[in-house]
């Protein structure tokens, strides 16, 4: 069972990840998300992570520890992790990897209705998404390989690596569905479920 967390968003336990190496101001927070390519796997903007931060903050998870004065720049308030937070972090952390959930992706919502639409076009529609998981495969393995050659640890590549899984495993998932969508006892099937169901197409 999920626990019930003051600040759920995830971005959130991103902030509380990178203040555990050193207090910094939210520009300075985005700056490191984007550069060390968290943005791929939390969605954010700039008012999202402000908000994030005055969110966490106001649990305790946060606090200020001073504030830059720059007449170049807007003031910039620098915050630290508090013990509370550091408590948080790792406990947020240990639920996540150790307990799986169901996630409610939007494909599976679609395929629970696939039957709406008619075999022929749930086939043309699946090939489609079959070519823009294959170019999004070819795509991160470019990316990692590059990496890699880069010097990067594998460490700091897991996410990728487990986007790729991911991704493979749907686009085999995908290929199989195609068959079975296009075999005769299931095209009977459906036919006789628009029967039932008094619909035209």
């Amino acid at each position: 069972m999920d626990k019930r967390r003051k600040v759920a968003n995830p971005l959130a336990l991103a902030v509380l990840a990178w203040l555990l190496t050193e207090p910094m101001h939210p520009y300075e927070l985005g700056r490191r998300l984007k550069e060390s390519g968290k943005d791929r796997n939390i969605k954010y903007n700039r008012s999202s992570l402000y908000m994030v931060v005055e969110q966490l903050n106001k649990a305790g998870f946060i606090a200020a520890q001073e504030t830059l004065r720059d007449t170049q720049r807007p003031e910039r308030t620098v915050y630290g992790l508090t013990d509370e937070g550091r408590e948080e972090l790792y406990d947020w952390m240990r639920e996540l990897i150790a307990v799986p959930q169901h996630e409610y992706p939007r494909f599976g919502v679609a395929l629970s209705l696939l039957s709406v639409l008619a075999p022929d076009e749930a086939v043309g529609l699946l090939g489609r998404r079959l070519i823009a998981l294959t170019l999004e495969i070819d795509e991160i393995r470019a990316g990692v390989r590059a990496a890699v050659d880069g010097g990067a640890l594998w460490v700091f590549l897991i996410e990728e690596e487990y986007r790729l899984a991911l991704l493979e495993a749907e686009s085999r998932f995908v290929t199989g569905l195609v068959e079975s969508l296009s075999r005769p006892d299931y095209l009977l099937a459906w036919q006789e479920y628009l029967g039932k169901r008094g619909r035209r197409r």
